[in-house]
């Protein structure tokens, strides 16, 4: 398929398969985007909190410690899976496959990192936690004074970022480019053929 373009079943009109548009250096540039507002999520505080006098800034990591120590050690390790490790190792792999990319062909072990980055951006949850973080500044607002910190800024950009990594990147390009061993063709142009013709 051209880039921009849809495969459309012949009969009902679902979309079948589709191919990003633009540039190839968009998903390369938002994934160096994520990077950075990732690295300030973590460093620094999400908000800061004062009452009675008194005052705490927290980050990310800071808040899965707490729940740890505090007697709640699987929330506190969801926390650090789903809101910095997932995630985490998701930008880093994005990075390493795009820079890859560039490359013709690119290296064998694209096609194995390309299958483990999507497990880790399934479970890559910051929009859940965002959720929860709105949730507690809600209540917590009732009897504290509250300050949104850079760090929370970080995650509103991230939850924006990651998708549009998602959709700008053209993973059938790269998956059909890889050099399969032991087999004459790309196993994946095979595959994605078929999808560009509509059923009959």
């Amino acid at each position: 398929m051209p880039r921009g373009g849809k495969a459309r079943c012949g009969r009902c009109g679902h979309v079948l398969a589709s191919r990003p548009s633009g540039s190839q250096e968009i998903p390369l540039a938002l994934t160096v985007a994520a990077a950075f507002c990732f690295i300030l999520a973590n460093v620094m505080p999400l908000m800061d909190l004062s009452a009675v006098g008194r005052s705490n800034s927290s980050t990310i990591l800071n808040g899965a410690y707490q729940m740890w120590i505090e007697g709640e050690p699987l929330v506190g390790a969801l926390i650090g899976f789903c809101a910095i490790l997932a995630p985490g190792t998701y930008i880093v792999f994005m990075l390493t496959l795009l820079i890859a990319a560039r490359k013709t062909p690119p290296p064998h072990w694209v096609g194995e990192m390309l299958r483990w980055s999507h497990h880790f951006e399934m479970w890559s949850m910051l929009e859940v936690m965002m959720l929860g973080i709105l949730v507690a500044l809600i209540k917590i607002a009732e009897v504290a004074a509250v300050e949104t910190g850079i760090g929370m800024y970080a995650v509103f950009a991230l939850i924006v970022l990651i998708p549009s990594i998602l959709v700008t990147f053209d993973a059938r390009d790269l998956w059909s480019r890889v050099e399969w061993i032991g087999d004459d063709e790309h196993p994946a142009r095979e595959v994605a053929q078929p999808a560009a013709e509509s059923p009959r």
